[in-house]
């Protein structure tokens, strides 16, 4: 076997000059097999067959940010813009249930018409009607206060990518206005608040380096999150970034399965990207050591609206509606869909 990856299978707390060497050998058959067969070995030791789904519910596609690599920052006159009403959320919730979802994911971008009052109401009125499903809420940058208020509303779980713990990397990423100090507080904030947390980034968005990577896998070590989403980046049209080049669906599998040795319990989706690049990117992340899968629950008219990448996947297995042909994909890949709330292992 691999040197390198042997190693960090005996002991994957790393320094981060050894992580370097371990993100290099993903161009090794040797050590991608090994890697994958022990992220596999460690996630049916904690969750066995189960693949866990969870209802997407993109409820607006307003943002008051400008993130140079994202479809529906505030510079984007081209973006046809849309609000749901809490109704057009809970009707959402309702068909989601209904198909034997039990965790519904509120995600939009950064939008203020969204008041701390507006969204405790949106979750409580969730809450109530679905007492028995995990809430999870990917809204951005909040104030502690708000998270608090979101908490005590009845939210479970916050989705809050870092996209990158490298500062000069996120300088290219993001506009001066936004800071990754506020980003990373933004996650310790949510943690100590008593969140299920998630982060994760983006593999292969413009100036990313193995060193970069290598960061993001000491960030995620020290953070100790119950969630991790990552996935390849795509180029939108309407951005700085549109004529750079995706991002590697092996290499972000290679990464799959060392965040899955790395963070033994973690909730690590096969995410849309992964199956916008590749016909069979779902498939490949769950045998890479994934173990949820997000479906989209959004209204059929906005689902093509929340175009945070070109291509983006919303229909097929993407979408709900379609859960039987998700069933049987991921029984294809030798697991098991499950209605469950599907937490962390702690």
């Amino acid at each position: 076997m691999n040197q390198t990856a042997e190693k960090f299978i005996r002991n994957p707390d790393m320094a981060k000059e050894e992580y370097i060497e371990l993100i290099k050998c993903a161009d090794d058959p040797e050590a991608v097999q090994a890697l994958r067969e022990e992220a596999v070995r460690v996630r049916k030791r904690y969750y066995g067959d189960k693949v866990y789904t969870r209802g997407l519910i993109e409820f607006t596609n307003y943002c008051r940010n400008n993130c140079y690599y994202c479809g529906i920052g505030r510079r984007n006159l081209h973006v046809r813009r849309y609000r749901l009403t809490k109704e057009e959320i809970l009707e959402c919730c309702r068909k989601g249930y209904e198909l034997g979802f039990r965790t519904f994911v509120l995600q939009g971008g950064e939008d203020l018409w969204y008041t701390d009052k507006r969204m405790a109401e949106i979750i409580r009125a969730v809450r109530e009607r679905y007492p028995d499903c995990a809430i999870t809420l990917s809204l951005g940058e909040r104030s502690y206060e708000s998270y608090r208020l979101f908490k005590e509303a009845g939210a479970d779980r916050y989705l809050l990518r870092h996209e990158t713990a490298n500062e000069e990397h996120y300088r290219k990423l993001h506009p001066p206005d936004m800071n990754l100090v506020v980003r990373k507080l933004c996650l310790s904030d949510l943690k100590l608040l008593g969140y299920q947390v998630g982060a994760g980034f983006m593999v292969g968005s413009p100036g990313q380096t193995v060193d970069c990577l290598a960061e993001d896998l000491v960030y995620l070590k020290e953070l100790q999150p119950h969630m991790v989403g990552i996935g390849p980046f795509i180029p939108h049209h309407d951005t700085i970034f549109a004529e750079e080049k995706a991002g590697s669906v092996e290499l972000t599998l290679f990464l799959l399965s060392i965040i899955r040795i790395l963070l033994p319990k973690v909730l690590l989706p096969a995410t849309t990207a992964l199956g916008t690049l590749a016909p069979d990117g779902r498939e490949k992340g769950l045998r890479a050591g994934a173990n949820v899968v997000m479906p989209n629950l959004s209204p059929l008219e906005n689902r093509k609206q929340y175009e945070l990448y070109d291509h983006k996947n919303c229909t097929g297995e993407e979408a709900a509606e379609c859960i039987g042909s998700l069933r049987r994909q991921v029984e294809a890949s030798g697991y098991r869909l499950v209605s469950e709330r599907g937490d962390a292992e702690v």
